[in-house]
C-alpha cells in the first residue's frame, strides 16, 4: 500500500537503549514515525517489540536516549506535563484488556471519566460513537464475555479512541484471531487511519496483516540489538539482503540459529 504523502514526524525515537538489569534488549535505536502512517514494529521473540512499544507509551523508563511526541519528550516529562502528553495517544493492549465486569460502553467511557469533566450523557454519546466507528453499534450494553474475540479487539480500539488521540498504539491486534476475523480487523484499522488521519503504531508478526496495513515497518533483531530492516513491507520482501529478513518475509525455514532468533 502507498504511504501517506506526509514527511512530518509525529514520533522521534532517538538513540533509545533498553535493558532489564544486565540484560540488554536493544541498543541506541533511532527511527521516526510520520504523521498519518501505519507503522509496524517487527521482530522475533525476545527482540524487544513489545518492550519498544511500552517505552513509546511511557510505561518503561529507557536506559538511554529519548522519545519525542512531536517536540515533547515523554521520557523526561513528569506530573501534569507527562499526563498531557499521554492524552495525545491511545493504547490497545494485547488481548484487548477489557474490564469483564463492565459493559462495552462503560469500558469505552473510562478514559472520558478519568480525563474529562463532561456530563454523563455526553460521555455516553461519545462512547457510543466510538463503538459505532468500529462496527459495534447496538452492542453498547453487552459484556465482554458475550462477544467474540474480534469484537473485543474492536471494542478495545474504540476505548483507545475515546479521547480523539492523534496516535493509536496496538499491541498484537491479530493475536488469537482466525484469518477472516483478523482481515476484518485489518480493514477497520485501515479505515480509521485513512478517514480520521490517525497515526498507528502496531506491534505484530502476522504477515497477512503486515502486508495489508503497513505503510512502513522496522525489524528489530535479538542478536545485534539493532534495527536490521526498515521500509515498506513489499519492498523488504522483494529486495532485502539480510538472511533473516528475507526468511521472515518469505516464510522460509531457517537453520538452528535462525529458529532460535525467531
Amino acid at each position: 500500500m502507498a504511504a501517506p504523502a506526509n514527511d512530518e514526524p509525529i514520533i522521534s525515537v532517538e538513540n533509545l537503549t533498553a535493558r532489564f538489569g544486565s540484560n540488554l534488549i536493544f541498543d541506541q535505536i533511532s527511527f521516526q514515525v510520520m504523521r498519518g502512517e501505519v507503522f509496524v514494529i517487527l521482530g522475533g521473540s525476545g527482540s524487544g517489540k513489545s518492550t519498544m512499544l511500552k517505552h513509546m507509551i511511557g510505561l518503561y523508563e529507557p536506559a538511554g536516549g529519548r522519545i519525542l511526541i512531536e517536540e515533547d519528550d515523554i521520557t523526561a516529562a513528569r506530573g501534569a506535563e507527562r499526563r498531557a502528553i499521554m492524552q495525545r495517544f491511545g493504547v490497545m493492549y494485547q488481548m484487548g484488556a477489557l474490564f469483564g465486569s463492565m459493559t462495552l460502553i462503560e469500558n469505552v467511557r473510562l478514559p472520558l471519566e478519568e480525563f474529562s469533566d463532561l456530563p454523563r450523557d455526553a460521555m455516553d454519546a461519545i462512547a457510543a460513537s466510538k463503538l459505532r466507528m468500529v462496527g459495534l453499534e447496538g452492542f453498547e450494553g453487552y459484556m465482554p464475555a458475550d462477544i467474540s474475540g474480534g469484537m473485543a479487539k474492536r471494542a478495545a480500539i474504540a476505548r483507545a479512541m475515546a479521547l480523539d488521540p492523534e496516535i493509536l498504539f496496538l499491541d498484537e491486534p491479530s493475536a488469537g484471531l482466525d484469518p477472516i476475523t483478523s482481515a476484518e480487523l485489518d480493514q477497520t484499522i485501515l479505515r480509521l487511519s485513512r478517514t480520521l488521519g490517525v497515526t498507528f503504531v502496531v506491534v505484530t508478526h502476522e504477515l497477512p496483516s503486515i502486508y495489508a496495513i503497513a505503510d512502513r515497518v522496522i525489524m528489530l533483531d535479538k542478536e545485534t540489538k539493532k534495527i536490521i530492516a526498515s521500509g515498506p513491507p513489499a519492498e523488504l520482501r522483494d529486495t532485502a539482503t539480510h538472511p533473516w529478513v528475507r526468511k521472515f518475509f518469505h516464510r522460509e525455514v531457517g537453520d538452528d540459529t535462525d529458529e532460535v532468533r525467531a
